[in-house]
Protein backbone atom coordinates (compact mmCIF):
# COMPACT_ATOMS: atom_id res chain seq x y z
CA UNK A 1 0.00 0.00 0.00
CA UNK A 2 2.91 2.60 0.75
CA UNK A 3 3.87 1.99 -2.66
CA UNK A 4 0.48 2.21 -4.07
CA UNK A 5 0.18 5.92 -2.18
CA UNK A 6 3.36 6.93 -3.92
CA UNK A 7 1.93 6.70 -7.57
CA UNK A 8 -1.44 8.48 -7.17
CA UNK A 9 -3.21 10.54 -4.80
CA UNK A 10 -5.26 9.34 -2.23
CA UNK A 11 -8.39 11.01 -1.21
CA UNK A 12 -9.33 11.86 1.96
CA UNK A 13 -11.07 10.54 4.33
CA UNK A 14 -13.47 13.33 4.23
CA UNK A 15 -14.08 12.72 0.48
CA UNK A 16 -13.98 9.01 0.95
CA UNK A 17 -17.24 9.60 3.07
CA UNK A 18 -19.10 11.95 0.70
CA UNK A 19 -18.35 9.24 -2.48
CA UNK A 20 -19.50 6.52 -0.36
CA UNK A 21 -22.72 8.71 0.40
CA UNK A 22 -23.63 9.26 -3.49
CA UNK A 23 -23.14 5.54 -4.20
CA UNK A 24 -25.53 4.28 -1.65
CA UNK A 25 -27.90 6.83 -2.64
CA UNK A 26 -27.75 5.50 -6.60
CA UNK A 27 -26.93 2.06 -5.46
CA UNK A 28 -24.34 2.33 -8.42
CA UNK A 29 -20.83 2.13 -8.23
CA UNK A 30 -18.76 5.65 -7.53
CA UNK A 31 -15.26 6.90 -8.37
CA UNK A 32 -13.37 9.81 -8.53
CA UNK A 33 -10.47 9.51 -10.98
CA UNK A 34 -8.06 12.67 -11.44
CA UNK A 35 -7.46 14.23 -14.51
CA UNK A 36 -5.29 11.62 -15.89
CA UNK A 37 -8.06 9.08 -14.76
CA UNK A 38 -5.91 7.77 -12.14
CA UNK A 39 -7.45 6.24 -9.00
CA UNK A 40 -8.11 8.74 -6.14
CA UNK A 41 -11.11 7.02 -4.12
CA UNK A 42 -13.51 4.64 -4.82
CA UNK A 43 -17.07 3.61 -3.47
CA UNK A 44 -18.12 -0.32 -2.33
CA UNK A 45 -19.59 -2.47 -5.70
CA UNK A 46 -22.87 -2.80 -6.37
CA UNK A 47 -22.81 -5.65 -8.77
CA UNK A 48 -21.89 -3.87 -11.43
CA UNK A 49 -17.73 -3.94 -11.33
CA UNK A 50 -16.30 -4.90 -14.54
CA UNK A 51 -12.71 -5.79 -15.47
CA UNK A 52 -11.54 -2.25 -15.56
CA UNK A 53 -12.67 -1.30 -12.18
CA UNK A 54 -10.98 -4.41 -10.27
CA UNK A 55 -8.13 -3.81 -11.83
CA UNK A 56 -8.00 -0.13 -10.54
CA UNK A 57 -8.76 -1.17 -7.28
CA UNK A 58 -5.78 -4.04 -7.56
CA UNK A 59 -3.50 -1.85 -9.22
CA UNK A 60 -4.20 1.88 -8.30
CA UNK A 61 -4.80 2.82 -11.76
CA UNK A 62 -6.29 2.03 -15.02
CA UNK A 63 -4.11 0.45 -17.84
CA UNK A 64 -2.86 2.58 -20.31
CA UNK A 65 -5.06 1.87 -23.16
CA UNK A 66 -8.07 2.44 -20.82
CA UNK A 67 -6.69 6.12 -19.66
CA UNK A 68 -5.84 7.00 -23.67
CA UNK A 69 -8.82 5.72 -24.53
CA UNK A 70 -11.02 7.86 -21.78
CA UNK A 71 -8.85 11.01 -22.57
CA UNK A 72 -9.73 10.66 -26.20
CA UNK A 73 -13.24 11.22 -25.78
CA UNK A 74 -11.95 14.47 -24.77
CA UNK A 75 -13.38 14.78 -21.27
CA UNK A 76 -10.34 17.21 -19.99
CA UNK A 77 -12.15 20.02 -21.94
CA UNK A 78 -16.13 18.56 -20.82
CA UNK A 79 -17.65 21.68 -18.85
CA UNK A 80 -20.69 19.41 -18.29
CA UNK A 81 -21.57 15.94 -17.71
CA UNK A 82 -21.60 13.37 -20.33
CA UNK A 83 -21.48 9.20 -20.84
CA UNK A 84 -18.02 7.48 -22.03
CA UNK A 85 -19.38 4.63 -23.80
CA UNK A 86 -18.22 0.83 -23.36
CA UNK A 87 -15.69 -0.96 -24.60
CA UNK A 88 -15.96 -5.02 -24.55
CA UNK A 89 -12.88 -5.57 -26.16
CA UNK A 90 -11.33 -3.26 -22.98
CA UNK A 91 -13.37 -4.80 -20.22
CA UNK A 92 -15.30 -1.00 -20.14
CA UNK A 93 -18.71 -0.66 -18.88
CA UNK A 94 -20.65 2.95 -19.48
CA UNK A 95 -19.79 5.64 -17.51
CA UNK A 96 -21.75 8.77 -16.60
CA UNK A 97 -18.58 11.26 -15.96
CA UNK A 98 -18.75 14.05 -14.76
CA UNK A 99 -15.57 16.64 -14.52
CA UNK A 100 -14.90 18.47 -11.63
CA UNK A 101 -13.89 21.97 -11.81
CA UNK A 102 -13.51 24.99 -9.52
CA UNK A 103 -12.99 27.98 -11.56
CA UNK A 104 -12.64 26.09 -15.31
CA UNK A 105 -9.53 24.27 -13.47
CA UNK A 106 -10.15 20.48 -13.78
CA UNK A 107 -9.68 18.68 -10.32
CA UNK A 108 -10.79 15.20 -11.23
CA UNK A 109 -13.29 12.88 -12.58
CA UNK A 110 -16.61 11.32 -11.04
CA UNK A 111 -17.65 8.00 -12.58
CA UNK A 112 -20.97 6.79 -11.97
CA UNK A 113 -21.38 2.99 -14.31
CA UNK A 114 -24.16 2.67 -16.19
CA UNK A 115 -24.38 -0.26 -17.86
CA UNK A 116 -27.11 0.71 -19.70
CA UNK A 117 -25.74 3.63 -20.98
CA UNK A 118 -28.63 6.16 -19.03
CA UNK A 119 -29.21 7.67 -15.61
CA UNK A 120 -33.10 8.35 -14.43
CA UNK A 121 -33.55 12.25 -14.15
CA UNK A 122 -33.36 11.68 -10.27
CA UNK A 123 -30.22 10.06 -10.45
CA UNK A 124 -28.36 12.92 -12.51
CA UNK A 125 -30.26 15.27 -10.20
CA UNK A 126 -28.49 12.92 -7.32
CA UNK A 127 -24.86 13.28 -8.55
CA UNK A 128 -25.32 17.23 -9.41
CA UNK A 129 -26.21 18.02 -5.93
CA UNK A 130 -23.59 15.87 -4.72
CA UNK A 131 -20.86 17.63 -7.09
CA UNK A 132 -20.16 21.31 -5.06
CA UNK A 133 -19.45 18.92 -1.91
CA UNK A 134 -17.02 16.27 -3.79
CA UNK A 135 -15.85 19.52 -5.51
CA UNK A 136 -14.87 21.75 -2.61
CA UNK A 137 -13.34 18.42 -0.52
CA UNK A 138 -10.70 18.10 -3.74
CA UNK A 139 -9.70 21.30 -4.10
CA UNK A 140 -9.23 21.49 -0.30
CA UNK A 141 -6.85 17.84 -0.49
CA UNK A 142 -5.03 19.62 -3.36
CA UNK A 143 -4.36 22.92 -1.21
CA UNK A 144 -2.83 20.77 1.53
CA UNK A 145 -0.58 19.18 -0.99
CA UNK A 146 0.29 22.68 -2.96
CA UNK A 147 2.35 24.59 -0.42
CA UNK A 148 4.76 21.54 -0.11
CA UNK A 149 4.89 21.49 -4.38
CA UNK A 150 5.50 25.06 -4.28
CA UNK A 151 8.19 24.65 -1.71
CA UNK A 152 10.12 22.26 -3.21
CA UNK A 153 9.91 23.38 -6.88
CA UNK A 154 11.69 26.80 -4.77
CA UNK A 155 14.29 24.87 -3.35
CA UNK A 156 15.45 23.45 -6.65
CA UNK A 157 15.65 26.17 -8.29
CA UNK A 158 17.80 27.60 -5.38
CA UNK A 159 19.89 24.45 -5.25
CA UNK A 160 20.59 24.78 -8.98
CA UNK A 161 21.33 28.19 -9.17
CA UNK A 162 24.07 30.89 -9.49
CA UNK A 163 24.89 31.72 -6.44
CA UNK A 164 27.48 29.17 -4.01
CA UNK A 165 25.52 30.66 -0.88
CA UNK A 166 22.35 29.81 -2.00
CA UNK A 167 22.78 26.32 -3.13
CA UNK A 168 24.22 25.98 -0.03
CA UNK A 169 21.28 26.92 1.98
CA UNK A 170 18.96 25.12 -0.40
CA UNK A 171 20.84 22.19 0.05
CA UNK A 172 20.84 22.09 3.88
CA UNK A 173 16.89 22.47 3.59
CA UNK A 174 16.84 19.57 1.78
CA UNK A 175 18.99 17.32 4.30
CA UNK A 176 17.54 19.08 7.48
CA UNK A 177 13.76 18.26 6.07
CA UNK A 178 14.50 14.38 5.12
CA UNK A 179 13.59 15.34 1.36
CA UNK A 180 16.61 12.81 0.77
CA UNK A 181 19.70 11.30 2.38
CA UNK A 182 23.12 13.03 2.21
CA UNK A 183 23.95 10.31 -0.93
CA UNK A 184 27.62 10.54 -2.61
CA UNK A 185 25.90 10.60 -6.08
CA UNK A 186 23.73 12.94 -8.03
CA UNK A 187 22.40 12.61 -11.90
CA UNK A 188 19.05 15.19 -12.76
CA UNK A 189 16.57 14.91 -16.03
CA UNK A 190 15.14 17.34 -17.12
CA UNK A 191 11.77 17.19 -19.05
CA UNK A 192 10.60 19.61 -21.44
CA UNK A 193 7.20 19.69 -23.44
CA UNK A 194 5.97 21.83 -26.52
CA UNK A 195 3.12 23.08 -26.79
CA UNK A 196 0.00 21.67 -26.55
CA UNK A 197 -3.46 22.00 -26.87
CA UNK A 198 -4.42 20.53 -23.44
CA UNK A 199 -6.44 22.23 -21.19
CA UNK A 200 -4.67 24.64 -18.48
CA UNK A 201 -3.04 22.76 -15.81
CA UNK A 202 -3.15 19.25 -17.72
CA UNK A 203 0.31 19.16 -18.86
CA UNK A 204 1.66 19.99 -15.42
CA UNK A 205 -0.40 17.19 -13.86
CA UNK A 206 0.61 14.62 -16.49
CA UNK A 207 4.23 15.39 -15.97
CA UNK A 208 3.93 14.93 -12.02
CA UNK A 209 1.98 11.51 -12.45
CA UNK A 210 5.39 10.36 -15.11
CA UNK A 211 7.89 11.00 -12.87
CA UNK A 212 6.14 10.53 -9.60
CA UNK A 213 6.88 6.75 -9.65
CA UNK A 214 10.43 7.74 -9.35
CA UNK A 215 10.61 9.71 -6.20
CA UNK A 216 11.56 6.01 -4.62
CA UNK A 217 12.94 3.01 -6.11
CA UNK A 218 15.61 -0.03 -5.60
CA UNK A 219 18.55 2.33 -6.50
CA UNK A 220 18.02 6.06 -5.88
CA UNK A 221 15.85 8.46 -3.73
CA UNK A 222 14.36 11.24 -5.57
CA UNK A 223 12.20 14.86 -5.57
CA UNK A 224 10.80 16.91 -8.27
CA UNK A 225 9.20 20.29 -9.38
CA UNK A 226 6.77 20.77 -12.14
CA UNK A 227 6.10 23.81 -14.12
CA UNK A 228 3.61 23.83 -17.33
CA UNK A 229 5.93 23.39 -20.01
CA UNK A 230 8.20 21.37 -18.34
CA UNK A 231 9.99 19.07 -14.72
CA UNK A 232 12.90 18.11 -13.46
CA UNK A 233 13.99 15.26 -11.45
CA UNK A 234 17.08 15.14 -8.97
CA UNK A 235 17.68 11.38 -7.61
CA UNK A 236 20.85 10.85 -5.54
CA UNK A 237 22.07 7.44 -5.05
CA UNK A 238 25.30 5.35 -3.13
CA UNK A 239 26.42 4.05 -6.60
CA UNK A 240 26.37 5.85 -9.75
CA UNK A 241 23.38 5.05 -11.57
CA UNK A 242 24.00 3.62 -14.55
CA UNK A 243 23.61 5.09 -18.26
CA UNK A 244 20.67 2.05 -18.94
CA UNK A 245 19.39 2.22 -16.05
CA UNK A 246 18.77 6.24 -16.37
CA UNK A 247 17.65 5.63 -20.15
CA UNK A 248 15.32 2.77 -19.08
CA UNK A 249 13.93 5.41 -17.07
CA UNK A 250 13.23 8.09 -19.29
CA UNK A 251 11.84 5.77 -21.61
CA UNK A 252 9.15 4.71 -19.13
CA UNK A 253 8.54 8.77 -18.33
CA UNK A 254 8.36 9.63 -22.06
CA UNK A 255 5.42 6.08 -22.58
CA UNK A 256 3.62 7.80 -19.76
CA UNK A 257 3.42 11.00 -21.02
CA UNK A 258 2.22 9.67 -24.01
CA UNK A 259 -0.89 7.48 -22.47
CA UNK A 260 -1.32 11.27 -20.56
CA UNK A 261 -0.91 13.64 -23.81
CA UNK A 262 -1.83 14.77 -27.25
CA UNK A 263 1.04 13.53 -29.61
CA UNK A 264 1.62 17.04 -30.50
CA UNK A 265 3.71 17.83 -26.51
CA UNK A 266 6.09 15.91 -28.42
CA UNK A 267 8.25 15.52 -24.75
CA UNK A 268 12.32 15.15 -24.62
CA UNK A 269 14.33 13.91 -21.98
CA UNK A 270 18.05 15.41 -20.65
CA UNK A 271 20.10 13.54 -18.33
CA UNK A 272 22.75 15.21 -16.86
CA UNK A 273 25.81 13.35 -15.98
CA UNK A 274 26.57 12.18 -12.37
CA UNK A 275 28.03 14.68 -9.88
CA UNK A 276 29.05 14.18 -6.16
CA UNK A 277 26.07 14.34 -4.25
CA UNK A 278 23.60 16.93 -3.86
CA UNK A 279 26.20 19.95 -3.45
CA UNK A 280 27.71 19.53 -7.63
CA UNK A 281 23.73 18.55 -8.36
CA UNK A 282 23.68 22.21 -9.86
CA UNK A 283 26.53 21.01 -12.98
CA UNK A 284 24.06 17.41 -13.32
CA UNK A 285 21.31 19.95 -13.92
CA UNK A 286 23.39 22.40 -16.72
CA UNK A 287 24.45 19.11 -18.08
CA UNK A 288 20.57 17.15 -18.43
CA UNK A 289 19.62 20.92 -20.10
CA UNK A 290 22.44 20.35 -22.60
CA UNK A 291 21.32 16.99 -23.31
CA UNK A 292 17.50 18.26 -24.06
CA UNK A 293 18.73 20.78 -26.04
CA UNK A 294 20.51 17.34 -28.28
CA UNK A 295 17.19 15.52 -27.68
CA UNK A 296 14.81 18.39 -29.33
CA UNK A 297 17.57 19.03 -32.11
CA UNK A 298 18.40 15.12 -33.01
CA UNK A 299 15.98 13.23 -34.29
CA UNK A 300 18.26 9.79 -34.11
CA UNK A 301 18.09 10.49 -30.21
CA UNK A 302 14.52 9.52 -30.31
CA UNK A 303 13.45 12.40 -27.76
CA UNK A 304 16.14 11.30 -24.64
CA UNK A 305 19.38 13.00 -24.59
CA UNK A 306 22.37 11.68 -22.49
CA UNK A 307 24.70 13.80 -21.33
CA UNK A 308 27.80 11.29 -21.04
CA UNK A 309 27.07 10.18 -24.84
CA UNK A 310 27.19 13.57 -26.61
CA UNK A 311 30.73 13.93 -26.91
CA UNK A 312 32.00 16.94 -28.78
CA UNK A 313 28.21 17.94 -29.29
CA UNK A 314 28.04 18.50 -25.92
CA UNK A 315 29.85 22.15 -26.27
CA UNK A 316 28.39 22.63 -29.82
CA UNK A 317 24.74 22.37 -28.61
CA UNK A 318 25.23 25.13 -26.03
CA UNK A 319 25.11 27.62 -28.61
CA UNK A 320 21.89 29.77 -29.00
CA UNK A 321 19.24 28.62 -31.90
CA UNK A 322 19.37 31.89 -32.73
CA UNK A 323 22.79 31.97 -33.46
CA UNK A 324 23.26 28.11 -35.03
CA UNK A 325 23.44 29.58 -38.56
CA UNK A 326 25.85 28.12 -42.26
CA UNK A 327 28.06 31.60 -41.17
CA UNK A 328 29.09 29.54 -38.01
CA UNK A 329 30.95 26.61 -40.77
CA UNK A 330 34.87 27.07 -41.01
CA UNK A 331 35.39 28.86 -44.47
CA UNK A 332 37.75 25.90 -45.78
CA UNK A 333 34.31 23.42 -45.11
CA UNK A 334 32.20 25.59 -46.91
CA UNK A 335 34.46 25.45 -50.22
CA UNK A 336 34.75 21.76 -49.82
CA UNK A 337 31.04 21.54 -49.97
CA UNK A 338 30.88 23.97 -52.65
CA UNK A 339 33.18 22.44 -54.78
CA UNK A 340 32.70 19.71 -57.49
CA UNK A 341 31.76 16.32 -55.79
CA UNK A 342 31.21 18.00 -52.64
CA UNK A 343 29.37 15.18 -51.29
CA UNK A 344 31.91 12.16 -52.28
CA UNK A 345 34.71 14.52 -50.42
CA UNK A 346 32.72 15.26 -47.51
CA UNK A 347 31.57 11.80 -46.77
CA UNK A 348 35.43 10.75 -47.19
CA UNK A 349 36.89 13.42 -45.11
CA UNK A 350 33.74 13.06 -42.34
CA UNK A 351 35.24 8.90 -42.79
CA UNK A 352 38.82 9.87 -42.70
CA UNK A 353 38.32 11.75 -39.33
CA UNK A 354 36.21 9.93 -37.50
CA UNK A 355 38.90 6.58 -37.94
CA UNK A 356 41.66 9.36 -36.19
CA UNK A 357 43.04 9.62 -39.89
CA UNK A 358 43.99 5.32 -40.60
CA UNK A 359 44.25 5.39 -43.66
CA UNK A 360 43.57 1.54 -43.94
CA UNK A 361 40.61 2.01 -41.65
CA UNK A 362 38.93 4.22 -43.66
CA UNK A 363 39.78 3.11 -47.07
CA UNK A 364 38.06 -0.62 -45.79
CA UNK A 365 34.89 1.88 -44.28
CA UNK A 366 34.93 3.30 -47.89
CA UNK A 367 35.40 0.33 -49.32
CA UNK A 368 37.94 1.99 -52.13
CA UNK A 369 41.70 1.44 -52.89
CA UNK A 370 44.08 2.84 -50.97
CA UNK A 371 45.18 5.14 -53.92
CA UNK A 372 42.06 6.19 -53.99
CA UNK A 373 41.55 7.66 -50.84
CA UNK A 374 44.99 9.60 -50.68
CA UNK A 375 43.85 11.60 -54.33
CA UNK A 376 40.62 11.97 -52.86
CA UNK A 377 42.38 13.63 -49.23
CA UNK A 378 45.11 15.14 -51.59
CA UNK A 379 42.15 16.89 -53.66
CA UNK A 380 40.28 17.67 -49.81
CA UNK A 381 44.18 19.67 -49.11
CA UNK A 382 43.84 21.39 -52.02
CA UNK A 383 40.16 22.75 -52.10
CA UNK A 384 40.26 23.85 -48.47
CA UNK A 385 43.64 24.64 -48.00
CA UNK A 386 44.21 23.16 -45.05
CA UNK A 387 46.93 20.05 -43.83
CA UNK A 388 44.92 16.77 -42.72
CA UNK A 389 48.10 16.06 -40.93
CA UNK A 390 47.71 19.11 -38.51
CA UNK A 391 45.63 18.43 -35.21
CA UNK A 392 44.17 21.70 -35.93
CA UNK A 393 43.41 21.62 -38.75
CA UNK A 394 41.59 18.22 -38.57
CA UNK A 395 39.55 19.92 -35.22
CA UNK A 396 38.51 22.65 -37.54
CA UNK A 397 37.08 20.61 -40.18
CA UNK A 398 35.54 17.88 -37.50
CA UNK A 399 33.75 20.69 -35.73
CA UNK A 400 32.16 21.98 -38.74
CA UNK A 401 30.92 18.48 -39.80
CA UNK A 402 29.63 18.33 -36.92
CA UNK A 403 28.04 22.20 -36.58
CA UNK A 404 26.52 21.01 -39.88
CA UNK A 405 25.12 17.60 -38.81
CA UNK A 406 23.02 20.03 -36.62
CA UNK A 407 22.51 22.38 -39.02
CA UNK A 408 20.73 19.93 -41.02
CA UNK A 409 18.45 18.48 -38.33
CA UNK A 410 17.44 22.03 -37.27
CA UNK A 411 16.36 21.76 -41.27
CA UNK A 412 14.40 18.77 -40.41
CA UNK A 413 12.78 19.73 -37.92
CA UNK A 414 11.69 23.30 -39.75
CA UNK A 415 10.58 21.14 -42.36
CA UNK A 416 8.29 18.95 -41.02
Amino acid sequence: MAELRQRVRVGSDALQELVEELAVRLQRSVVIDDPLVRLICSSQHFGDEDPVRIRSLLQGRADAGIIRYVLDQGVARWSKPGFIEGRDDLGLLTRYCVPLRERGELLGLLMVVAPQGALTREETDTVARAVPAITAQLRADELAADVEKLDMRETLLSLFGTSEATRATARQQILDGGLLPDAPYAVVNVVQVSRSPEPPGQVEIALRGALERFHHTRSADGVMAVARDGAVLLQVSDRPLRTRELEDQATEVREALATYLDASAAPVIGIGGAQDGLAASWASHAQALVAARAARRLPHLKGIGVWESLGELAVLLQVPDDVLSPMLLPRPLRLLLESPGGQKLEETLRCFLEHAGSIPRTAEALQIHRTSLYYRLRQIQEVTGLDLDSGGDRLVLHLGLRIRELLEAQADQTAA
